[in-house]
C-alpha cells in the first residue's frame, strides 16, 4: 500500500506522542507512537502477533514523516472473539528442519525440540485463514491507513513544540548578537587601554631600568594590540548569527546544521575570551559562551 505523503513542515522538535485505533471485522487495534531526542532517526517497532510481514512498511512509512529523533511504534490487537487464530508457517517450518538435517553432520546436536521450533519468529503465524487472503489484504490496508494517522499526529504536536522551539531559538540568537555587539565596544577601546597599561608600568619601572624610546614603546603597544585584536572573530560570530536565523526561519530538518553552528559559535567565544585583555571584554565574553550554551541546549531538541 502507497502512504499518502507528508504535508510540508516547519520546524520540529523531536519529542511526541500520538495514538490511534482502528477496526477491521473482529479485530480492533491500538497504534501508540513515542518519539524522544536522538542523534540520527532510529526507529523500534513491535508489532501484534500477526502483523509482524509489516514491519518493513511500518519503517518506511515512518522514515518518509521523520528524519531525526528515536521513535518507538507499537500496535495492540484485541479481537472481538477473545481469541487469536493461530497457524503454522509450513513453509518456515519446512526451512529449518531441512537446514538441521543439513549440518547434522557437522555438528554435534541433538534433534530439535518442538517448544524450540514454535519459538522461533515465523513459524507459528496469527490471522486469517490461508485462503482469505483478501481480508487480510483489506485489514493490512486499514492497519497502515490508522498508522498513518498516527504518524501524522505526531508530526502536529512536533511541530506545536517546534513552534515553542523556535521562539526560545530567536530569543537566545538575539542575545548573542547583542552580546557579539558589546564586545565590539570593548574591543575598540583595548588598544588604548593596552597602551595606558603599558605606560603605567613603565612609570613604575621609572628610575630602575632605563624606559625605551617613544618609537619603542609605539612599536610594543602595536604588538600587543594585534595580539588581542578580536575582529576577525567578531566578523564569523555575525556571519554565523545569520546563518542561524536563516536555518531557523527555514525550518524543517535543520537540527544537525544547527548543531555543528553552535560548535563554531562556541569557537568564536572562546577565542574572544582567550583574547580578551581587559576585563571589560572577558565578562562579555564569558556571557557569550554562557548564551551559546543555552542556545546549544535548545537546538538538542530539535529535528
Amino acid at each position: 500500500m502507497a502512504m499518502p505523503a507528508p504535508r510540508s513542515t516547519g520546524l520540529a522538535s523531536m519529542t511526541g506522542f500520538a495514538r490511534a485505533d482502528g477496526r477491521h471485522g473482529p479485530i480492533a487495534w491500538a497504534w501508540e507512537v513515542k518519539s524522544v531526542n536522538g542523534r540520527g532517526l532510529d526507529i523500534r517497532v513491535r508489532l501484534a502477533l500477526g502483523a509482524e510481514h509489516l514491519e518493513a512498511q511500518v519503517r518506511q512509512a515512518c522514515a518518509l514523516w521523520f528524519k531525526r529523533g528515536s521513535i518507538s511504534i507499537q500496535l495492540a490487537f484485541d479481537r472481538a472473539d477473545g481469541q487469536a487464530k493461530l497457524r503454522i508457517n509450513r513453509d518456515v517450518l519446512n526451512q529449518l528442519i531441512a537446514l538441521q538435517e543439513e549440518l547434522r553432520g557437522r555438528v554435534d546436536a541433538s534433534p530439535p525440540r518442538l517448544e524450540a521450533l514454535l519459538a522461533v519468529r515465523g513459524v507459528v503465524e496469527a490471522g486469517d485463514d490461508p485462503d482469505d487472503e483478501a481480508v487480510g489484504a483489506a485489514r493490512d490496508t486499514a492497519l497502515l491507513g490508522s498508522l498513518n494517522a498516527a504518524l501524522d499526529q505526531m508530526a502536529a504536536t512536533r511541530q506545536e513544540e517546534g513552534a515553542r522551539l523556535r521562539g526560545a531559538l530567536i530569543a537566545l540568537i538575539d542575545e548573542i548578537a547583542r552580546l557579539a555587539s558589546d564586545a565590539e565596544s570593548a574591543a575598540a577601546a583595548q588598544p588604548a587601554q593596552v597602551k595606558a597599561r603599558l605606560q603605567a608600568q613603565l612609570n613604575d619601572l621609572m628610575g630602575t631600568v632605563p624606559l625605551p624610546s617613544e618609537d619603542r614603546l609605539a612599536q610594543e603597544v602595536v604588538l600587543l594590540a594585534a595580539k588581542c585584536d578580536v575582529r576577525e572573530e567578531l566578523d564569523r560570530l555575525k556571519a554565523h548569527v545569520a546563518s542561524a536565523r536563516q536555518m531557523i526561519d527555514e525550518g524543517a530538518a535543520v537540527g544537525r546544521r544547527l548543531d555543528f553552528l553552535c560548535q563554531e559559535l562556541n569557537r568564536e567565544a572562546n577565542t574572544i575570551c582567550s583574547k580578551a585583555a581587559e576585563l571589560s571584554l572577558t565578562q562579555t565574553g564569558l556571557a557569550l559562551k554562557s548564551a551559546v550554551e543555552q542556545f546549544r541546549e535548545q537546538v538538542q531538541n530539535v529535528e
